[in-house]
């Protein structure tokens, strides 16, 4: 049985739905982008043009909610299947966009660099409990306008996972599609074989604005999966209880849902969000309040009422340094999303309200992404009823570590953790040097790093990724992009 969690209950989901469709059609949204109103328009939906304002009907939603995917999958540049975000799924990327790093050997945070994210990149591909990557962070080291399409860039020279990212302009996207074409071929290999996910991020409350809705407009005519990211802040931006914040996100979530399918129906779409609470003791969003968790399982039980795969900002920390108190809170996300069955779980790697990466809490998160998946396998029967035959065994034997159920089950029942988690005795640990978590993960990158082999992408693909970002560096008025490793 795989073992799960709920915070609704079925009259309480249907009467949150009731609400949010109410005050999408009653109140509306605000959308700064004209191809998106006229297009809504056409299809019946109220438009105030002078507010900029688009109230919805009932009509447009069943429309939109009938086209929607019920799952799809992503795959990795080589065409491979690599992520199903079906049904209980679950699956772990890394959050996003971090602004600094923290300096494992110093402990100080600063800025990223491209050597930071080639590191990155290398790592991920060898951390199995990760399904995709993220353009996690922001490489100080090229121009502000190109760092979207460098992110993605990179990730697709050194990692052959799929990977969840955003465009914070309109521009970036064409180059972004540019470097995916390069690795799928043609618009109908990308579409048939989704290489990434966007994350489309309406503003609290009820709006979208310019660039955030063209990209989502762009996603969908491309046929590229996107994650509606709704951030509504309780307390600030959204009201203060749980259940009132989940009314303003199905509102908010439904209006990028309709919108998307609209403007391309079947486009497959994440029931994502970043809801949290507003601590007013620091006037900080902490993205791993025990509130915010629920809020992130309360919503995707929406989402699955609606029949749409989900997404969430949870599993990470707001903690500043690699301490208990990171893993305390990851763990716990974690362990609570993969119980809610969250489709996609984003935020290994995190720190300090997910401005902050860590390399060294991103193979921490690896071995408690491991852990959870464990978990939701349940508890299985496996060859042991009747145990008589065992038993006997056991008591002629006088132990059943090399009999045939022990061998053929060990590994399958038991997790077993990398050497960055320490489970030998005392007395091993301090011959082999007494190391604490941080030296044993820095030990652990230094191995993957020394280990890596390049992508299997052909050299020609290569060329082609090289190419089109030398050409942005140079439209940006750089030389070239950064040495690349």
């Amino acid at each position: 049985m795989r073992p799960g969690v709920r915070f609704l209950t079925d009259d309480l989901v249907e009467r949150i739905v009731t609400e949010g469709r109410s005050t999408l059609c009653t109140l509306g949204v605000e959308i700064h982008n004209d191809a998106i109103i006229s297009l809504l328009a056409d299809h019946g939906a109220h438009v105030d043009r002078n507010a900029n304002r688009v109230f919805f009907t009932q009509e447009l939603i069943d429309k939109a909610l009938a086209v929607a995917p019920h799952s799809f999958k992503l795959y990795d540049v080589l065409g491979n299947d690599a992520v199903d975000l079906s049904g209980f799924a679950v699956n772990f990327t890394p959050g996003s966009t971090a602004i600094n790093i923290l300096d494992g050997a110093t402990n100080s945070v600063r800025k990223p660099t491209t050597a930071d994210y080639v590191l990155y990149a290398k790592l991920m591909g060898k951390l199995t409990n990760i399904a995709s990557q993220s353009t996690a962070m922001i490489p100080s080291d090229v121009h502000q306008n190109m760092s979207d399409s460098y992110r993605l860039f990179l990730s697709l020279l050194y990692c052959e996972k799929p990977v969840v990212t955003g465009a914070f302009t309109v521009e970036a996207f064409e180059i972004m599609k540019e470097l995916q074409l390069a690795v799928r071929g043609s618009e109908d290999g990308l579409a048939a074989k989704p290489l990434t996910i966007f994350s489309c991020c309406p503003t609290s409350p009820f709006k979208w604005n310019d660039v955030t809705s063209q990209n989502l407009l762009d996603c969908a005519r491309n046929s590229i999966p996107v994650e509606i990211v709704s951030t509504p802040l309780c307390g600030l931006t959204a009201p203060v209880t749980i259940v009132g914040t989940l009314v303003q996100h199905t509102v908010e979530t439904l209006s990028g849902l309709v919108m998307s399918q609209f403007s391309n129906p079947g486009t497959p779409v994440l029931y994502g969000g970043s809801p949290t609470c507003f601590d007013v003791r620091y006037e900080t969003t902490p993205t791993t309040a025990i509130d915010t968790m629920m809020l992130d399982c309360a919503f995707n039980e929406i989402g699955k009422y609606f029949g749409i795969p989900t997404q969430a900002y949870i599993g990470l920390s707001d903690s500043k340094l690699l301490d208990a108190q990171a893993g305390m809170e990851s763990s716990i996300g974690a362990t609570l999303a993969a119980l809610a069955g969250i489709n996609n779980i984003s935020g290994p790697g995190m720190l300090d309200f997910e401005s902050c990466f860590s390399p060294e809490k991103l193979l921490l998160d690896n071995e408690i992404c491991g852990m959870v998946l464990r978990l939701i396998q349940g508890i299985e029967q496996k060859d042991d009823l009747p145990a008589r035959p065992l038993f006997e065994e056991l008591l002629r034997e006088g132990q059943l570590l090399i009999s045939d159920h022990t061998r053929k089950h060990l590994r399958q029942q038991d997790y077993f953790h990398s050497p960055l988690i320490d489970k030998a005795g005392r007395e091993r640990w301090e011959e082999e040097g007494s190391l604490t978590l941080g030296a044993r993960a820095r030990r652990e990158i230094d191995n993957i790093t020394r280990s890596y082999e390049p992508t299997r992408l052909s050299p020609e693909t290569r060329k082609e990724l090289v190419k089109i970002m030398e050409s942005e560096a140079r439209r940006q008025g750089m030389p070239s992009i950064p040495h690349l490793e």
